[in-house]
């Protein structure tokens, strides 16, 4: 076995590095919010790969064919991508609220926004 051979595995770790670093190295939250979908892609890349086998069919019995892929993998993602979706609407809802409050969607400008309310409170909380 080559490393060529595993490209499957080598293109989902370079997705998940990918997924990865946009959401740390990012500010702006829309921006996370995909990385955050091309990781939960990779994942799902990582259990279908080695449920299909080469030569392997369809697990439908019939003559002739003895090898048969494993559906488990492709069953269990299907749930998967029903939560992915899920928290990616929970995700873009929070992010509309958070748009709403704060009139931005960059961490940077939201963290000033929330630095200058905390001094603001505890300049009002001297005065008293």
């Amino acid at each position: 076995m080559t490393l060529a051979s595993h490209y499957s595995y080598w293109m989902t770790i370079l997705l998940m590095i990918t997924g990865l670093y946009i959401v740390v190295a990012r500010g702006n939250l829309i921006k996370k919010l995909i990385g955050l979908g091309i990781f939960q892609t990779s994942v799902y890349l990582i259990y279908i790969a080695p449920g299909k086998l080469i030569g392997g069919t369809a697990p439908i019995v019939a003559e002739g064919f003895k090898i048969y892929s494993n559906p488990l993998p492709h069953v269990l993602i299907l749930t998967a991508i029903v939560v992915g979706v899920a928290t990616l609407a929970l995700g873009l809802a929070l992010v509309v609220r958070i748009y709403e409050e704060y009139g931005s969607i960059e961490e940077d400008t939201i963290l000033e926004v929330e630095r200058r309310d905390e001094a603001d409170q505890e300049k009002a909380g001297d005065r008293s």
